[in-house]
């Protein structure tokens, strides 16, 4: 079992599960983090820490093969994140937004008013 990052990560981009992550194993990409599947230790202590409610184990409904898959893709692209930053600026009004896949970002590096 993995964890895998969601949907609503995308124009939300909160940090507080890095923080927690005892194997920095969260990538950044310019609206959304991702896990990568290889390094998750299974733990868990991402999942409460998330406010957007975009983690989920591999095991659930809402971590479909195509989430994994988009988990794994740019676990390899992206850069690494190990500590905590600010969300993106319209964090809060993005978040539990639905139909988000179409805008995510597939760059890293990119800032939000970029995208």
């Amino acid at each position: 079992m993995t964890f895998v990052v969601t949907e609503n990560c995308i124009k939300c981009k909160y940090t507080d599960c890095v923080e927690v992550c005892p194997v920095d194993c969260f990538y950044e990409g310019a609206n959304m983090l991702v896990i990568h599947p290889d390094e998750c230790i299974d733990c868990g202590v991402c999942v409460p820490e998330c406010p957007a409610e975009a983690i989920v184990a591999d095991n659930e409904p809402a971590a479909t093969d195509f989430w994994l898959g988009i988990n794994r893709r740019y676990a390899d692209a992206w850069p690494n994140i190990a500590s905590r930053k600010a969300p993106l600026p319209s964090a809060d009004l993005q978040n539990g937004r639905a139909d988000k896949i179409c805008e995510l970002s597939t760059c890293p590096g990119v800032t939000e008013e970029a995208v």
